[in-house]
């Protein structure tokens, strides 16, 4: 009668053993199928989203960077008196061109004139009193200590005559170079004081486009760089980055451009306003309508394309240039199948039934 119990055992043992390392192929014979198995099967049998996408490829692009700025005058100088005295000269207006050197202000000499002669003639006295010196120095008439004196009093009345020279030049004000003169010169008549204004002189050839350049793309412009601009006249100018700062403005965080062009007409004038096109090194880009663009849950501005498994799949990418034909964007590697009409309906791994465009 053991025979029983040992029987019952073995009968308990296999089936716990299929329970537990066969469940599967138990499962599968009793007819069930398990749980992954009906999502998968679920998934094959889900009806796949038509979409219509555009099989891109990258291309090579010119890129610039893209700056508002102002026109400045390439130097502004404000010409001021270093002497004192009545003006005497006939003033010249504003608007009107000077040369390097032209005379702007005149002062009256008054004494200076006489100041002048006496030094130099101080200097003829000491220079015989030297002389003499050195003579009666040769033969043994005079000290040292004479001689060290007169050369002394020589060397002060060169100065003096020096000084006397610069006294009277500083009564005539000249252009420091060519350009135009923004303001009157004083007028016939007035006291300057040292320090009192003659006249602005401002040079506008060439003439400088003062842009700034965020920090995103400062790494993208060099000095030499060619640039243009469109004045707000409509006027069109070429010239070349001649500076750019190394230091950001603290309130803005951008940084200082300048752009060197010629102006011989001088139509262009300071102060005006233009839209400045810096070069900048190429770009392999992809030209995709600006519908296609979406964003992903994080808020990043991307893509959805079609997989080599035919699914759905979000790419992000960068903006490089919007134009009337589309956008151009860079992230999507040398070729992709972009979605173009339906991103918005699917996720990512969803499977889609594409339909393709050409490219324009």
């Amino acid at each position: 009668m053991r025979i029983v119990p040992i029987v019952t055992a073995i009968l308990v043992t296999a089936f716990l053993y299929f329970l537990v390392m066969e469940r599967e192929s138990l499962l599968a014979f009793a007819g069930v199928t398990s749980e992954a198995a009906a999502e998968t099967a679920a998934e094959e049998e889900r009806p796949q989203m038509a979409v219509v996408a555009l099989h891109s490829k990258a291309r090579e692009i010119d890129s610039a960077v893209i700056l508002r700025g102002e026109t400045k005058a390439a130097r502004q100088v404000e010409v001021k008196s270093e002497a004192s005295g009545r003006v005497i000269s006939t003033p010249l207006r504003k608007g009107a061109f000077v040369e390097a050197g032209q005379e702007l202000c005149r002062i009256d000499a008054g004494t200076r004139a006489a100041a002048l002669a006496e030094a130099e003639a101080r200097l003829s006295e000491a220079k015989l009193n030297e002389t003499a010196a050195s003579k009666l120095g040769k033969d043994g008439f005079a000290s040292e200590t004479r001689i060290a004196s007169a050369k002394a009093v020589l060397t002060s009345a060169e100065a003096a005559v020096a000084a006397a020279r610069r006294e009277l030049d500083r009564t005539v004000i000249a252009a420091p170079f060519a350009g135009l003169l923004e303001t009157d010169t004083a007028e016939l008549g007035s006291l300057l004081q040292q320090g009192a204004l003659c006249g602005t002189v401002i040079q506008l050839d060439p003439v400088k486009i003062v842009g700034f350049v965020p920090e995103t793309e400062v790494s993208r412009i060099s000095v030499g760089a060619t640039a243009g601009a469109r004045l707000v006249t409509g006027q069109e100018v070429i010239g070349a980055v001649t500076f750019l700062s190394r230091s950001a403005d603290p309130q803005t965080r951008t940084f200082r451009v300048e752009i060197e062009v010629g102006n011989a007409d001088l139509a262009i004038r300071d102060g005006q306003t233009a839209e400045i096109l810096i070069a900048a090194q190429g770009a392999e880009a992809h030209l995709i309508p600006a519908s296609a663009l979406t964003l992903a849950d994080s808020g990043a501005l991307g893509v959805r394309v079609v997989s080599t498994e035919s699914k759905a799949e979000f790419r992000p990418i960068t903006l490089i240039r919007d134009t009337a034909q589309g956008v151009w964007v860079t992230g999507l590697g040398s070729e992709a199948d972009v979605i173009v009409v339906g991103q918005e309906y699917v996720s990512d791994g969803v499977k889609v039934a594409a339909t393709y465009r050409e490219q324009q």
